[in-house]
């Protein structure tokens, strides 16, 4: 196959992502014409995300892993069909609770087809510029909040919530499925396994024996730790902005900056993991990351808010794509996508914490101060577990005698 095609990987899996993601962060923007249609809470709409989390965190792995086995394109694809097919039923659901099944547990499963086996799929493409390969793929995701995320805004000042997210379901049937078909399975893979074993990391290594040492747990807990940082300010930064006195439609802007800026964080992050190496960058940037998300406790106006929002999320979407680098570089290709699986799992686990920590912080304490203390601890927490990662000694030795 033509080695070029790798770039097409690379753009499918931003446009699946962007869609992907795109598709279920639009939930907030539902939230409030839903819960003035229907009668449903706010807080009971909002759990059909925690939900969606979790349902991220179960799946990854179990797709990774038929990635692993199968190849990513028939993953990827059931995993389109399926998100269009439960954000149609999502639309027409009738009560509370099975809009949450819905919405959160189909929507949660179907997204997790999409993160673990690309970035496995695209990380196996890449020799060289892997760091840069899977930050833009990561860049495509981080599109959503442009694109996905004012495109349902402008359905429903149109069309009621249940038209606008039909219209949403028919997009992404309209655009992943075909994107989905592109997807192929890493040469590498597709040859003698021999043929490639003697360059691969730890090439004889079993899931059992991969899954079990310390280089996975603490990739796994570096991941939640990172995730649980980011989580409750992504979340809950629009509402206390707020509650400073931001106009709505100005503090909505806030996160617009927020992932605007994070598509050139992954693009940076993606050439300095290149250059200096993929765990020394992540390292600098999880400290960078702790005290950027500190930096919200200190502002209340709008240009404040939109300075800090632009460094958070540099940094924060800069450093998600080097634990995939990293991961490359230590596990042998047959599995990727059930290790990157795993540490998606830990992460989408770490971002459910802060949609409801965040607001059980609020409503006793009337502030939003500790959770953004807390979010910093959290974030030295993650920096400090990475430091400890020490690559497998028959890798140590590959790289020392390279």
């Amino acid at each position: 196959m033509n080695p070029s095609y790798r770039w097409v990987i690379v753009a499918a899996g931003g446009l699946l992502g962007c869609v992907a993601i795109g598709a279920m962060f639009s939930l907030p923007i539902f939230l409030r014409p839903m819960s003035q249609d229907t009668g449903w809470s706010v807080t009971g709409i909002s759990t059909a995300m925690t939900i969606g989390f979790l349902a991220m965190a179960v799946a990854s792995m179990a797709w990774g892993n038929l990635s692993d086995r199968f190849g990513p394109r028939p993953v990827v694809l059931t995993g389109s069909v399926v998100l269009a097919a439960s954000l149609a039923l999502a639309s027409r659901a009738g009560s509370l609770i099975e809009f949450q099944l819905l919405f959160g547990l189909l929507v949660g499963v179907a997204t997790a087809a999409v993160f673990a086996p690309m970035m496995a799929c695209v990380t196996g493409w890449f020799d060289t510029q892997r760091s840069l390969a899977v930050s833009l793929v990561s860049a495509g995701m981080g599109m959503a909040p442009m694109t996905m995320a004012p495109f349902a805004a402008w359905l429903v000042t149109i069309h009621d919530w249940r038209s606008a997210m039909l219209i949403i379901a028919g997009l992404t049937a309209a655009l992943m499925i075909p994107a989905a078909l592109f997807v192929r399975r890493p040469p590498a893979l597709d040859g003698p396994q021999d043929a490639t074993a003697a360059d691969e990391p730890q090439s004889g290594m079993t899931v059992r024996q991969a899954v079990l040492p310390p280089q996975f747990i603490t990739l796994m807990l570096a991941n939640f730790f990172c995730c649980a940082t980011h989580s409750g300010p992504i979340f809950h930064t629009v509402s206390y902005a707020v509650t400073c006195g931001i106009p709505m439609i100005a503090a909505v802007s806030i996160y617009s900056v927020e992932g605007l800026a994070g598509m050139f964080g992954r693009i940076g992050f993606g050439l300095a993991g290149d250059r200096f190496g993929a765990q020394r960058v992540l390292v600098l940037g999880l400290l960078a990351q702790a005290f950027g998300v500190l930096a919200y406790a200190f502002v209340s106006e709008l240009g404040g808010f939109y300075a800090v929002a632009a460094m958070v999320g540099f940094i924060y979407a800069g450093t998600m794509p080097l634990y995939a680098v990293i991961i490359r570089e230590n596990f042998p290709l047959k599995m990727m996508g059930t290790i990157i699986g795993g540490t998606a799992m830990a992460g989408s686990l770490g971002m459910s914490t802060g949609p409801l920590v965040g607001g059980m912080i609020y409503d006793r304490f009337d502030s939003y101060a500790l959770m953004y203390i807390g979010s910093w601890g959290m974030g030295l927490a993650a920096m400090l577990i990475l430091m400890t990662f020490r690559p497998f000694p028959a890798r140590q030795g590959a790289l020392a005698a390279a």
